[in-house]
């Protein structure tokens, strides 16, 4: 087969530009013949007629040749160029052979050099998409995590990255964060993907509730436990607009994509409020609070009847471990029938 017609395949293949591979193969069978003559001067030039790549030595002219690899007679080179003179130099078609050793290392260097402009093309491509949701068809399932195909491409969902309640199934569709466009592959990586993060719940909000996405409503802070629950702030810049029926819809039409998408993970929507004690008692919910005391900037103690302690703390501690993310206060509870008591916290409970 032809340089040319080998060019012809990757540019459809690839879609590759031809003149990047042509120089891409010109070099990499350049340093091939410099490898195997280190001791002349070489350089590679590309043949349209011939459809293949010509390498040639630069030589001396000179009146009596003593080194025929460095020096061409002034006779032969005026074959060439009939204005040449001796002391000027030519450039003639190289024909000695190179070896398999120089032709493997013609291969790495061609092949490095496509891989590198395939990701400079990945990157160009979907670097405008970092931290948006893309979606995909999951398309192979590692040990490491899940290798999605978004559009042509493939992209690398990392089990870290993933929610517990994620399941790999070859064929399912999937949206994600994108959460990284990397200029050269990590390994076999190029696009980087994430479902864990609160990110990824803001742009889903964004995408499922069109209030959002126009800024009637605005996302005040997130708090996520992925897997478990995710507890959102939300308020309304339009006092006509309720912000969690906007979010919840009518019989919850809304939010159950958004639910379906996260596996079936909970999500407590709560309303923006300028008092810290009524905020507060909103995200603990589905506890019920009867009263909050703000002890300082950091500390707030938690006043609630005893059947309601494992609601507020929930399983592993993660229920009051997102409201105390929300709020910014350590919060302690206090059970009413203790209230003459010290304070106490409780993190390990789980139900």
């Amino acid at each position: 087969m032809k340089l040319l017609d080998v060019i012809e395949e990757l540019v459809g293949e690839r879609g590759l530009d031809r003149e990047v591979l042509r120089s891409i193969i010109a070099e990499g069978l350049l340093a091939a013949y410099e490898k195997k003559y280190p001791n002349l001067v070489l350089r590679s030039q590309f043949d349209r007629s011939r459809g293949d790549t010509r390498i040639e030595v630069e030589q001396h002219v000179v009146s009596t040749v003593q080194d025929p690899e460095t020096e061409i007679s002034l006779k032969k080179a005026r074959f060439i160029d009939k204005n040449l003179n001796i002391g000027d130099t030519v450039w003639i078609p190289f024909e000695q052979p190179i070896g398999r050793i120089e032709v493997l290392h013609a291969r790495q260097i061609i092949a490095g050099k496509i891989r590198k402009v395939e990701a400079r093309a990945i990157y160009d491509e979907f670097i405008d998409k970092q931290g948006s949701i893309i979606h995909g068809i999951i398309y192979k399932c590692e040990y490491a995590g899940m290798v999605i195909k978004v559009d042509d491409q493939l992209a690398f969902l990392p089990k870290s990255l993933s929610s517990p309640l994620d399941k790999c199934i070859v064929g399912f569709s999937v949206r994600a964060l994108l959460k990284e466009v990397l200029l050269e592959p990590r390994g076999d990586n190029q696009l980087i993907l994430d479902r864990t993060s609160k990110e990824f719940v803001k742009k889903l909000f964004e995408l499922e509730i069109p209030e959002i996405f126009e800024g009637l409503v605005e996302i005040k802070n997130i708090a996520r436990a992925p897997g478990y629950k995710t507890k959102i702030v939300v308020a309304s810049n339009d006092k006509n607009i309720d912000p969690v029926g906007t979010c919840v819809g009518l019989g919850g039409s809304r939010i159950q994509p958004i639910l379906k998408e996260l596996g079936g993970e909970k999500i407590d929507v709560i309303a923006w409020t300028d008092s810290r004690e009524e905020f507060i008692k909103n995200a603990l919910k589905p506890a019920v609070i009867d009263r909050v005391e703000l002890v300082d900037d950091s500390i707030a103690n938690i006043y609630l009847a005893t059947d309601q302690r494992s609601l507020a703390i929930g399983r592993l501690g993660q229920n009051i471990s997102l409201a105390s993310q929300l709020i910014g206060l350590n919060l302690q509870l206090i059970d009413n029938e203790k209230k003459s008591r010290e304070p106490e916290v409780d993190t390990d409970i789980e139900l």
